[in-house]
């Protein structure tokens, strides 16, 4: 390890033993750092270019996700005698805008009234049990929602608060919108604004949106993203189709549910997302953990006719590791997000992914997804002020006693290098300095 980055960790409190890294020339192969590159560490969400890169080569750049209405009974004028099913391709990227275009399609097939259910075919994943407490006892937050062949808008609220006096509350709008759903804000008090969401409990059934406690007026307008977790995955969808069905002029007579798709229901509309190049970079630039899942098991739907489940994905990315003779005996890839606490990895079978990544035709993009030093993504606001700044693409990861970094760093002599750094200690949080001094070290020496 360079003298300066080893000097950093022990001002942090961290021990060489609790470092795994490794940085290598990415053409001629000249090794600059090298410490425990075969213990397995945690990697928290710098895991996500195993998956990433795993996805570009196997399902290629361009691969889409399709999301399918079908009817399953017969049309009358503008009047569906029968359900309109929704059959979900596990699109990571199903946003409320998304939905409001595909279901404009349905209507332009001359659909107004549906008198019969909406139907959620989420069949194209195993169907489990998902437990949004057990990482960290978070249930609320967003990166704690679970994958759905269905997803939409990454199963989460964003309540914009706004005060009221009037009313002595806060108002609460909702995004994306909801029909049939009653919604309550919190009380207005005075003070200074400070830890404002400290005093909020929101509380998200399948009977109401509730954002109890006090908002001092002091905050003005905020907005507190919410992952309803004790909201049926039905009565969100629900909640937002008849929102945009209504505002699209349609009705919806009967219940929202999930289901099967029946054989003899026929094609209305298909939704195409846009590339998986897109979604790569949502995930490994802002480290979306609920969209890594997604594509985890969009790797294993590729096996028609058996539901997918993160083992098999799993199975997939290994599978593609072999072909490039990667070792990876060490490797746990858990739910392919980093929002685990099992997952492990070496800083060299990581680098050899990079590698192995950077001399294959998908290069380009998968560079081009990582963030950049000083720019965008987890690392804008890191390295800012020293050299390698817009010349080093990094994913970071962080955890609970976990920092890591991960990427390729383009030296001062135009060489590029691969870097790994994965940091496991209880100070890990300290670490975010040393970090950064080995990826201008490698820039200033490679």
């Amino acid at each position: 390890m360079p003298a300066s980055v080893s000097r950093s960790l022990r001002q942090a409190g961290i021990p060489a033993s609790a470092v795994g890294a490794y940085a290598q020339e990415v053409i001629a192969g000249r090794t600059l750092v090298s410490i425990n590159a075969l213990v397995a560490f945690s990697p928290a969400s710098t895991i996500k270019l195993v998956t990433t890169q795993a996805a570009l080569q196997v399902l290629g750049p361009t691969y889409t996700w399709k999301t399918a209405a079908y009817a399953s009974g017969s049309q009358s004028g503008d009047v569906l005698n029968g359900d309109l099913v929704l059959r979900g391709g596990g699109d990571p990227r199903l946003t409320m805008e998304s939905l409001w275009l595909f279901l404009r399609q349905i209507r332009e097939k001359g659909i107004r009234q549906i008198n019969g259910d909406l139907v959620l075919d989420r069949s194209l994943f195993a169907a489990r049990a998902f437990d949004a407490s057990l990482f960290d006892g978070a249930p609320q937050k967003p990166y704690n929602a679970g994958p759905d062949a269905l997803l939409l808008n990454y199963h989460a609220f964003a309540l914009r608060l706004a005060p009221d006096q009037s009313s002595g509350t806060a108002r609460v709008s909702v995004e994306p919108p909801v029909a049939g759903l009653a919604v309550q804000g919190p009380a207005l008090v005075d003070g200074e604004c400070g830890d404002w969401k400290a005093g909020l409990a929101p509380d998200i059934t399948d009977n109401g949106i509730v954002v109890a406690g006090n908002y001092p007026y002091a905050c003005g307008e905020n907005t507190l993203y919410v992952h309803p977790y004790q909201m049926s995955r039905a009565a969100y969808f629900g909640a937002v189709f008849r929102r945009l069905w209504g505002e699209l002029g349609g009705t919806l007579k009967g219940q929202v549910r999930d289901g099967a798709l029946p054989e003899q229901a026929r094609l209305l509309a298909q939704w195409q997302s846009a590339p998986l190049t897109q979604a790569i970079q949502d995930i490994n630039k802002f480290s979306n953990n609920v969209m890594a899942r997604q594509l985890l098991l969009t790797l294993a739907s590729q096996s028609p006719g058996v539901p997918a489940t993160p083992e098999d994905g799993e199975a997939v990315v290994r599978s593609w590791m072999r072909e490039r003779g990667i070792d990876a005996q060490e490797m746990v890839l858990d739910n392919g997000s980093g929002l685990s606490r099992s997952t492990r990895i070496a800083a060299l079978t990581m680098a050899r992914v990079l590698l192995a990544a950077y001399n294959s035709p998908v290069m380009p993009e998968f560079i081009a997804s990582l963030p950049l030093a000083a720019y965008d993504g987890t690392m804008r606001n890191r390295l800012r002020e020293k050299s390698v700044a817009g010349r080093a693409h990094i994913k970071t990861g962080s955890l609970e006693g976990v920092r890591a970094s991960a990427g390729y760093v383009m030296a001062a002599s135009g060489k590029w290098y691969a870097v790994v750094c994965m940091v496991n200690h209880p100070k890990a949080a300290a670490a975010g300095p040393a970090l950064d001094q080995l990826v201008q070290w490698i820039y200033e020496n490679g």
